[in-house]
């Protein structure tokens, strides 16, 4: 019993009619949450089975689908939990490690499309020198950064406020993000700087270069023939797509911190639902249906029967 007490609890105070809405809320996250798991899952194993698929392009598209499921599941188990349970709480530590991968998997998220919009680019752009640039070890190092340099600029943080004391201990959200920095009784503005420098370099970097990519790629594309501007669009318009929106997503989570604005409680919650659904379930509908080679194996294994 001793060590209960050395145990911080902090209260997810973003819910909103969770008292009476509990069972609806679970139904719907937990419907989505399996939607996630088999929609990104059957894409996996696809292009797993396939070995025509064995490419730069697709290898990249496993990555950010499994990428979505790692996501997913660092947030919805204790979702729905939360939900049945009379108290929405979480211990500080629990806390600080939903925190490290919200922000390790969603800068991972960024760095993969960057590495997208580069194969779409050499692709497009040096079709001859494609074979020699995007060769088996370079996709490799490329899928190694991405997840491992997002791993160690939120280790750094999350290492630094374990060691401070809190003097809050209600959290305005649903998930443990970076508003648990309000929670602290002293925030540190090195922190607040190295933070922002992480911004750039995990999402404005990223999010520059796509659009210089895809300036590069709509250049060549206009001088080229039709034939080259159709596969163009139908490669690389589901990952405007889907940059779009988790740019979108991302920027009220970052300004949600930087703001003193004081959002009411429904909006926090919609939004906060939003990053969780819809990117989740946007990455295999834009890739499985969008893209020519996979949406063929799909109706290839759902009309099988017919």
């Amino acid at each position: 019993m001793a060590g209960e007490y050395n145990v911080t609890y902090i209260t997810l105070d973003g819910h909103v009619e969770v008292q009476r809405y509990r069972y609806l809320y679970f139904v719907i996250m937990f419907t989505a949450y399996v939607l996630i798991i088999c929609s990104n899952s059957t894409i996996v194993c696809i292009i797993v089975l396939h070995r025509n698929l064995h490419e730069p392009m697709y290898i990249f598209i496993t990555a950010l689908l499994i990428n979505s499921v790692l996501f997913s599941s660092a947030i919805y188990p204790k979702l729905l939990i939360d939900f049945l349970s009379e108290k929405q709480i979480i211990s500080y530590q629990a806390c600080l490690f939903q925190w490290f991968l919200y922000y390790s998997l969603g800068g991972s998220e960024f760095l993969l499309l960057a590495a997208m919009a580069y194969d779409r680019y050499v692709s497009i752009c040096k079709p001859l020198q494609y074979p020699n640039i995007m060769r088996k070890r370079t996709v490799k190092i490329l899928l190694i950064l991405t997840w491992l340099l997002p791993a160690c600029q939120s280790s750094v943080p999350i290492l630094v406020s374990a060691n401070k004391k809190l003097c809050h201990f209600h959290l305005k959200g649903i998930i443990c993000n970076s508003m648990v920095q309000k929670l602290l009784c002293v925030t540190s503005r090195l922190l607040n700087i190295y933070g922002l420098a992480v911004l750039v370099t995990t999402l404005i970097c990223p999010v520059l270069f796509i659009l210089f990519t895809y300036i590069r790629i709509v250049i060549v594309c206009y001088r080229s023939s039709q034939e080259v501007r159709r596969k163009a669009a139908q490669t690389c318009l589901p990952h405007l797509l889907v940059l779009i929106n988790f740019t979108c997503l991302c920027a009220y989570d970052v300004l949600l911190l930087r703001l003193e604005t004081d959002f009411p409680k429904t909006v926090r919650l919609i939004m906060f639902l939003q990053t969780l659904l819809y990117h989740p379930l946007f990455n295999p509908i834009i890739y499985g249906l969008k893209m020519k080679e996979i949406y063929k194996q799909l109706k290839r294994l759902f009309c099988k029967r017919v």
